[in-house]
């Protein structure tokens, strides 16, 4: 696994765009949940956990990284179900305003015992469960997040 120096990876990000992934994580009532931002893009808005694939990972690895650093336990990607590919568009990056990120999300769905969960705080500022019509509602929970649960929001042909 390759972590680039920030110069490079500012260069990576202006040129190319990032392979992610990202975990719909429902709870035993079919919650899912969602961590509001501490970074850009999308800073201070509420968003399902995930994070990007590094070059020379298999997603396989990839899967089991995010998900212990993003949900605090490390799962196998063959617990989870594969619901498509999205495109995500910002105009701003973990940079600055002025460096656009485009990301190519793989979305994964996770059912978990909530009460198993060790959830970080280095990437979010809180956690809420929320349920599917809620995050739909809420204007704080980022549109790309909300794409999820709309049937006509994966890749665009």
């Amino acid at each position: 696994m390759t972590w680039l120096d920030q110069q490079t990876f500012k260069t990576v990000i202006n040129s190319t765009p990032l392979i992610s992934i990202d975990l719909i994580v429902r709870n035993e009532q079919g919650q899912v949940l969602v961590g509001q931002r501490c970074n850009r893009p999308a800073k201070g808005y509420w968003f399902v956990p995930g994070g990007r694939v590094v070059k020379n990972e298999l997603l396989s690895d990839a899967f089991q990284r995010l998900t212990l650093a993003e949900i605090g336990t490390a799962l196998s990607i063959k617990q989870a179900r594969f619901i498509g590919l999205f495109e995500h568009f910002y105009s701003d990056s973990v940079f600055d305003d002025n460096v656009s990120t485009h990301y190519i999300v793989n979305g994964f769905e996770l059912v978990l015992d909530s009460a198993l969960l060790s959830l970080p705080f280095d990437q979010h500022d809180g956690y809420r469960w929320l349920s599917e019509a809620d995050l739909i509602a809420d204007e704080r929970v980022h549109e790309h997040s909300k794409w999820y649960f709309e049937t006509d929001k994966g890749y665009r042909a």
